[in-house]
C-alpha cells in the first residue's frame, strides 16, 4: 500500500475493499501486515501454504500471516535477537486467528525431531482449544471473542528448535460468569460441560442441560452457528491430556465448574422476619457436598455477613448481621466469579508448568493476541481497563514506528522530512500517572476513604474525577464521564466501577472455602489477605497497570512485528463491507500517518559493526578467505562494503553510528548476495572434496585390491603361529606344515557350513545343532580285534567348541551308513600325547572308561591340538616324547613308541606298538617366509589432481623447487570481537576398524623347551632427500634414520620416528644394513602351558594409522562396549509442584440432585452492550498477587 497514488484513509479504504472482495485479505505498509477479517474460509492456512512461505523473505510471496511469522523465525535465527508479533484491532477482527496461524507455522517449520520437541509443539498448540473454552465466550460482535488476553512466549535453543513455551494472562472478564445480555453466552467451556458431558459425570456432578442453570441461560443463547459444542468438547478433553492434566486434575476442575453452575441456582427470599432466606436448601446442599463443607455453614455465609465492631465500648465484638437478598446475591455473584477467575489462573499456571524449558533456551519469539478496543453502550470498569491496554499496545506502536524513528533520523544526523502523528501518551498518562492523579489513582482514593459503602465511594470518584478536566481528553458528566481514546470517544458509567476495582472476596467466603475439605479448592486461594496488615492490597487497577507495564517491557526487548487487523461489519457477513466502520479503523490505527512515515523513512538499519559481522563477506577489500582483513575503522568499511555491492547511493545513508537503508528490497538483494557467497564457497568446497573422494577412492581400490589377495591367509596364519608355540621346539616337523602358504582352515570338510553333501550328512550323525565346529578331517583310528594286531580304520574327526566326535562308516546290508562311534566332552579331557618325531599319531587322554583312549592318525594333528587349546582356555595338558601313553581299557596301560626308520618312504607306518617314521625337520623349525612377489611398476595415482609429484627430481640430486604461494592478507578481529576466529582445519579421525577385524595376537613365549630365536630387529632406512610432506605424511630430512612400519605398493611406505609416523615415498628411503643379533639365552627348566588366544583380540598396534592408511576404510567404529552416544536422552521429569496440591477428591454421603427447575429471571434485562448490573457487593476477591508477582518474574 505503500505505491498508493494518493495518501487518504478513502484511498486506503478503497483499497482494502478491492482485496477484500477478491479474497485478498492481506497486505503490507511497509513491514506491517494489515488483515481484514473474511468470515469465511479461503483454504490458505495449508500445510501447502505453509511450505511455500517457508524459507522465502517477505516480498518474494504475497502478503500472508505466514510470511510475518517466517520473518520473525528467520531474523531470531540470523540475528540471535528475541522478536514478537503485535497483533492488535478490534474484537471479532481476527486477531486470536492470526495468533493460531502464528504458532501453526512456527511449529511446522522450527524443525527438530527429538520427542520433547515434538511434545512441546504439541502441547503449544493444545493450548489454542484449552484456553479458548475457558477465555472465549460469544459476543454480540464476535461468535469466539476472546475475554482475556495472553502473551504466549515460544522458546527456542540454538538450533531453532522449540524446547518450552510460557503463557502470561491478561485481565480475564469474570464478570462474564455471573452476567450477560441478551444474544452474547458465557464461557465456552459451560456449554460443552453441559451439553457433552459422560454420564458418570453427570452422575457425580448432579449435571443437567445448560437451560437448568440461571447463569449461562439467562442470556437465552445457548447455542451458535457454527459451534458445535459437543466436538469442542472433545478437543477440550485431547488438549488436557495433551497438556498432561491429569484425571484427577480433570476431574477437580469439573468439579469447580459444578459448584459455579450450581451456584447461580442459589435463589434468595424475604422472610417474615425481614431477613433473607434461600429459596430451595436443597441446592446449598449439593453444593456443600461438592464443595466437600458442611450445608449449614454454605447457608449461613451465603444469607449473613460476620461484622467486627472496630471502636467504642463494645470493641472486639462479633456480630452475625442478616443480608438482604440483594446483597445475598452479590455474595453468591462475588464467590461463583472468584472461583472461575482463580480455576483459569490455576489452568494457566499448570499449562506453563508443563511447557516448561527442558533443556536451556536462547531465543523467544513472544505472541500476543489480547483483547480488542470495545465500545458498548453501557461501559465500565471491564471496558476501561481493556481500552487502556490497547493504548498501551497503540503506545509502542507509535514508539517504535513513528516516534523513535523520526527520533533516530534526527540523532543520526539523516536527510529526513518530519511526519505529524497522534501521540497517545497523553491518553496513557490519564489514565495510568500518579502524579498528576488519574483515573486508576482516584479510583484507589475513592475506594480506600469509603470502602464500606460502595455508592459512597463511587460518589467520592466522582468528585475527584473533577479534577481531571484539564487534561484535553477527559469529560466528567455526573455519574458518567468520558475518554476520548485513539480509537474513539468512550463514555464509561461510574456505578459499581469502585467495587470492581476493590476485588476483594469478603473474609467470610474466604473462610467458607478454607474450611472445605476439598484440597483443590483451597489451592486455588493460595494467598489469605492478612486481617492484621495496614497496607492496603492492590487493587484491579494496580494489577493491571503492573501486568500491562510487564507486558510492555517484555515486548521492548524484542524486535517487533505487526499485525493490524480489521473488522469488515458487524454482522459477521462475507459479503457485507461498512465503509464507514472500516473508516473510522483505519483513522484510529494510524494506517495513513504509517505510510507517509514508510515511504519518507528507511526500511532497515543497524550499526556499522552488525552491518560488518553480517556482509563482510561481499568486498574482497574487507575479506580474504572468510577472515576480515579490512584496516580502517567500521563505519569506512561499512561504507566500502555498500559500494563494491553495487548499490545505489540513493538507497542508502551513513549516520553517525548506523547505516540506513531506504527500501526492503536492497536488504533482501545484500542478503541473496551473503546467501549467494556461501554457496559458491559450499560449490568450491564440495569440488575439492569430489576430488578428494576420488583420490581417496583409487587408494581404497589399490588397498582392497592388496587385501583381498591377502586377507583370507592372515587369521589362518596367525592360528598357525600359535600352534608353532604350542609345540615349542619339542618335535620334530613335516616340511610341508612349514611352507608358506600352508594355513590352518579348520573344517576341512565343510561340517560347520554344511556345504557339501559329506559335510551335511557328517553333522547330521554328530547331531550338532548349535555347537560350533573349529576342526574336521580325515583320520585313522587305531582298532584292537581279539586276538589281532591293532590296525588303523578310517575315521572322520570332527572338534566342536563342546566336544570331540570321531564317526565312522559302514557297511550295512549293502549301504554305506555313517554313524557317530563315540564323543568326548572337552571338559573331561585330560591331555593329548605326541611323540617327539615327525610321525602323525596322538592320543586324546579322556576320562578313565572301558573303551580307553582314542589313538589316532591325522595329518593336520597341530591343528587339531590348536583348536583344542582355543576350546579349552589351554587347560588340555600336551605331552610330548619318545613314546605315547594311553589307557587301552580301564585298567590296562599301554605304550606306544617311536622309531625312527629312513627306510620308511613316506609318512609313517604303525606296527606292533611302534611307529616308524624317516627324520623330519628340526623341531625348532619354522614355517617358510613367503616367497618374494616380482617388484611390480609403480602406477602414480592420476584420479584428484590433489597430489604433488612425487618422487626424486630430474637431476636426482635435489628436489625440485616449491612455488612461492601469494601472500595471504592477515586476519583481523571482526568490530566487537577481541581475536580474529580463523576457520578450523578439517583433520578426518583415523578408523580403527583395520585394528579391529585383525585376528588375535599370539601368546607369550613358552617356558619351556629351547627358546625360538628373537624376533628380526626392525629395518631401518635413510632418506636419500628431503621430503616436505602433506597432511598425513612424514616430513623428511636427508639422511635422517626411520624406522619400517608396513610397505605399500602403491609407491608409498608407512614410516615411523620416534611417536610420529606417516607416509613417504619409497624411493626416497635406502636401506640400513641391520646389526647382528646377539645369542640366545639358555632354555629355562620349567615351562608353563600357553594361554589360548581371545577370540576378537587385535595382533595389531592399537595407535591408529594415518591418513593414507585409512583410505579404504569407512571410518565406523564397530565397538559397542562404551556409551552409546546416539541414545536419545530421556526427558528430565517435570520437577516443579502442581498447583494447587492435589490429591483424590473426598466425596462424602451424596445429596439428592435438586429437581427444581431453573429460577426466574426477574427484574429487568440489561441494555444490549452492556453486563448485567449486580448490587453493591459486600466484596470480592481475585488472586491477589497472580499478575504483579508475575510481572516482577518477568522483570
Amino acid at each position: 500500500m505503500t505505491l498508493l497514488t494518493t495518501i487518504s484513509n478513502e484511498a486506503i479504504n478503497d483499497n482494502l475493499q478491492k482485496r477484500w472482495t477478491n479474497g485478498e485479505i492481506y497486505t503490507y505498509i511497509g513491514a506491517v501486515l494489515i488483515s481484514v477479517n473474511p468470515f469465511r474460509d479461503l483454504g490458505i492456512y495449508t500445510d501447502e501454504t505453509v511450505n511455500r512461505y517457508k524459507g522465502k523473505n517477505r516480498l518474494e510471496m504475497p502478503p500472508h500471516v505466514f510470511a510475518i511469522a517466517e520473518g520473525s523465525y528467520y531474523n531470531m535465527q540470523a540475528y540471535k535477537e528475541n522478536q514478537c508479533v503485535i497483533i492488535s484491532g478490534e474484537s471479532g477482527a481476527g486477531k486470536t486467528e492470526a495468533a493460531k496461524r502464528i504458532m501453526q507455522y512456527i511449529a511446522a517449520v522450527s524443525g527438530g525431531q527429538d520427542s520433547s520437541i515434538q511434545e512441546i509443539k504439541d502441547m503449544v498448540l493444545a493450548t489454542n482449544p484449552l484456553l479458548e473454552s475457558f477465555g472465549c465466550a460469544k459476543t454480540l460482535r464476535n461468535n469466539n471473542s476472546s475475554r482475556h488476553g495472553k502473551y504466549l512466549e515460544l522458546m527456542f535453543n540454538e538450533r531453532g528448535e522449540p524446547v518450552g513455551a510460557q503463557i502470561t494472562n491478561y485481565l480475564l472478564e469474570k464478570g462474564r460468569v455471573v452476567g450477560q445480555v441478551d444474544g452474547e453466552r458465557d464461557f465456552h467451556i459451560f456449554y460443552q460441560f453441559t451439553k457433552a458431558a459422560s454420564g458418570e459425570q453427570r452422575e457425580n456432578f448432579g449435571l443437567q442441560g445448560p437451560e437448568s442453570y440461571a447463569f449461562i441461560s439467562r442470556s437465552n443463547c445457548l447455542s451458535v452457528p457454527g459451534i458445535d459444542d459437543s466436538a469442542d468438547w472433545k478437543e477440550t478433553l485431547q488438549a488436557m491430556n495433551i497438556i498432561g492434566l491429569s484425571l484427577i486434575e480433570q476431574n477437580e476442575i469439573f468439579k469447580m465448574l459444578a459448584i459455579i453452575l450450581w451456584l447461580g441456582n442459589v435463589q434468595f427470599e424475604e422472610g417474615d422476619d425481614g431477613n433473607t432466606r434461600i429459596s430451595d436448601t436443597g441446592v446449598t446442599d449439593f453444593i456443600a457436598y461438592l464443595m466437600e463443607t458442611q450445608s449449614a455453614s454454605v447457608e449461613k455465609v451465603l444469607t449473613t455477613r460476620v461484622m467486627e465492631t472496630q471502636r467504642g465500648g463494645r470493641r472486639g465484638s462479633v456480630y452475625d448481621v442478616p443480608l438482604n437478598p440483594a446483597q445475598a446475591s452479590s455474595g453468591r455473584d462475588a464467590l461463583a466469579k472468584a472461583i472461575y477467575n482463580n480455576l483459569f489462573e490455576w489452568i494457566v499456571s499448570r499449562v506453563n508448568v508443563s511447557m516448561k524449558p527442558r533443556t536451556q533456551h536462547t531465543q523467544v519469539i513472544g505472541v500476543l493476541d489480547i483483547y480488542g478496543f470495545e465500545i458498548f453502550q453501557d461501559n465500565s470498569f471491564e471496558q476501561l481497563c481493556i481500552n487502556y491496554v490497547n493504548e498501551k499496545l497503540q503506545q509502542i506502536f507509535i514508539e517504535l514506528t513513528l516516534k523513535a524513528e523520526q527520533e533516530e533520523y534526527v540523532r543520526e544526523q539523516i536527510k529526513w522530512t518530519p511526519i505529524k502523528y497522534f501521540n497517545n501518551k497523553i491518553v496513557c498518562d490519564l489514565i495510568e500517572e500518579r502524579r498528576p492523579p488519574g483515573i486508576f489513582a482516584a479510583l484507589n482514593d475513592a475506594t480506600a476513604t469509603a470502602h464500606a459503602d460502595p455508592t459512597a465511594a463511587d460518589n467520592s470518584f466522582i468528585q475527584r474525577s473533577a479534577a481531571l478536566s484539564s487534561n484535553p481528553h477527559f469529560e466528567s458528566r455526573g455519574s458518567q464521564f468520558l475518554v476520548k481514546h485513539y480509537a474513539g470517544d468512550v463514555m464509561y458509567n461510574v456505578s459499581g466501577m469502585t467495587d470492581k476495582n476493590k476485588d476483594a472476596l469478603i473474609k467470610d467466603l474466604l473462610d467458607l472455602i478454607g474450611g472445605s475439605g476439598n484440597k483443590f479448592l483451597n489451592g486455588l486461594f493460595p494467598d489469605r489477605p492478612d486481617p492484621n496488615s495496614k497496607k492496603r492490597p492492590p487493587t484491579a487497577g494496580d494489577k493491571i497497570k503492573a501486568s500491562a507495564g510487564a507486558l510492555v517491557e517484555n515486548l521492548m526487548r524484542a524486535q517487533p512485528s505487526y499485525i493490524r487487523t480489521i473488522k469488515p461489519n458487524e454482522n459477521r457477513s462475507a459479503t457485507e463491507y461498512d465503509n464507514k466502520a472500516i473508516l473510522h479503523q483505519i483513522k484510529y490505527l494510524g494506517l495513513q500517518e504509517n505510510i507517509r512515515v514508510r515511504r519518507a523513512g528507511f526500511a532497515y538499519r543497524n550499526t556499522f559493526e552488525k552491518m560488518i559481522e553480517r556482509f563482510y563477506l561481499l568486498s574482497p577489500a574487507t575479506s580474504y578467505a572468510g577472515d576480515y582483513i579490512w584496516q580502517g575503522d567500521s563505519r569506512s568499511g561499512c561504507e566500502k562494503i555498500l559500494k563494491d555491492t553495487g548499490i545505489a547511493k540513493e538507497e542508502w545513508q551513513m549516520g553517525l553510528t548506523k547505516a540506513f537503508i531506504k527500501n526492503p528490497e536492497t536488504l533482501f538483494a545484500l542478503e541473496t548476495m551473503r546467501d549467494r557467497y556461501w554457496h559458491n564457497m559450499a560449490a568450491r568446497i564440495q569440488r575439492a572434496w569430489r576430488n578428494y573422494w576420488r583420490y581417496k577412492n583409487e587408494c581404497a581400490t589399490r588397498i582392497q585390491r592388496f587385501w583381498k589377495n591377502n586377507k583370507e591367509g592372515l587369521a589362518y596364519a596367525e592360528i598357525r603361529d600359535y600352534g608353532h608355540t604350542i609345540l615349542a621346539g619339542r618335535k620334530e616337523r613335516r616340511r610341508f606344515s612349514l611352507l608358506s602358504y600352508r594355513r590352518f582352515m579348520g573344517d576341512y570338510l565343510d561340517v560347520g557350513k554344511a556345504k557339501s553333501p559329506l559335510g551335511e550328512i557328517i553333522r547330521d550323525a554328530c547331531g550338532l545343532g548349535n555347537e560350533t565346529v573349529l576342526f574336521s578331517s580325515r583320520s585313522q583310528l587305531l582298532v584292537s580285534k581279539l586276538g589281532r594286531s591293532s590296525k588303523p580304520s578310517p575315521r572322520y574327526l570332527v572338534l566342536t567348541d563342546k566336544a570331540v566326535n570321531i564317526v565312522v562308516t559302514s557297511n550295512k546290508d549293502g549301504k554305506n551308513v555313517t554313524s557317530l562311534e563315540r564323543k568326548i566332552n572337552l571338559s573331561v579331557i585330560r591331555g593329548v600325547a605326541l611323540t617327539n618325531l615327525r610321525d602323525d599319531w596322538m592320543a586324546i587322554q579322556g576320562p578313565i572308561c572301558e573303551e580307553g583312549d582314542p589313538v589316532i592318525s591325522c595329518v593336520f594333528k597341530t591343528e587339531f591340538i590348536t583348536y583344542l587349546m582355543q576350546a579349552t582356555q589351554g587347560q588340555v595338558k600336551i605331552e610330548i616324547g619318545p613314546t605315547i601313553g594311553y589307557n587301552k581299557k580301564k585298567d590296562k596301560a599301554a605304550m606306544i613308541k617311536a622309531v625312527r626308520d629312513e627306510t620308511v618312504l613316506k609318512d609313517d607306518v604303525y606296527k606292533s606298538h611302534a611307529i616308524h617314521v624317516p627324520s623330519g625337520e628340526p623341531p625348532n623349525s619354522t614355517s617358510r617366509p613367503p616367497a618374494k612377489r616380482k617388484a611390480g611398476v609403480v602406477r602414480p595415482i592420476t584420479k584428484g589432481k590433489l597430489l604433488r609429484k612425487g618422487g626424486p627430481s630430474t637431476d636426482r640430486q635435489k628436489p625440485a623447487p616449491k612455488p612461492v604461494p601469494k601472500p595471504t592478507p592477515a586476519a583481523k578481529p571482526l568490530p566487537g570481537q577481541s581475536n580474529p576466529t580463523p576457520a578450523k582445519k578439517y583433520t578426518p579421525n583415523p578408523s580403527t576398524s583395520t585394528a579391529s577385524s585383525s585376528a588375535p595376537p599370539p601368546p607369550p613365549p613358552p617356558q619351556r623347551g629351547p627358546v625360538p630365536p628373537p624376533p628380526p630387529a626392525k629395518p631401518m632406512y635413510k632418506a636419500k632427500y628431503a621430503f616436505q610432506g602433506q597432511e598425513g605424511e612424514l616430513t623428511l630430512q636427508k639422511d635422517e634414520l626411520v624406522e619400517l612400519v608396513q610397505k605399500d605398493d602403491n609407491g608409498w611406505w608407512l614410516v615411523k620416528r620416534g611417536n610420529e609416523e606417516g607416509w613417504a615415498p619409497y624411493n626416497y628411503l635406502e636401506l640400513v644394513p641391520a646389526a647382528a643379533a646377539p645369542a640366545p639365552p639358555p632354555p629355562p627348566a620349567r615351562r608353563a602351558v600357553p594361554a589360548a588366544p581371545q577370540a576378537g583380540a587385535s595382533s595389531s598396534s592399537s595407535k591408529p594409522l594415518p591418513l593414507r592408511k585409512t583410505f579404504g576404510s569407512n571410518g565406523d567404529d564397530d565397538d559397542d562396549s562404551g556409551p552409546n552416544l546416539n541414545k536419545p536422552t530421556p526427558k528430565p521429569p517435570i520437577t516443579g509442584p502442581k498447583p494447587g496440591g492435589l490429591g483424590a477428591p473426598k466425596i462424602g454421603n451424596k445429596p439428592p440432585v435438586p429437581s427444581a427447575p431453573r429460577p426466574p429471571v426477574g427484574g429487568s434485562k440489561p441494555a444490549v452492550g452492556s453486563v448485567r448490573p449486580q448490587a453493591a457487593p459486600p466484596g470480592q476477591m481475585d488472586l491477589a498477587s497472580m499478575l504483579a508477582k508475575r510481572a516482577q518474574q518477568l522483570n
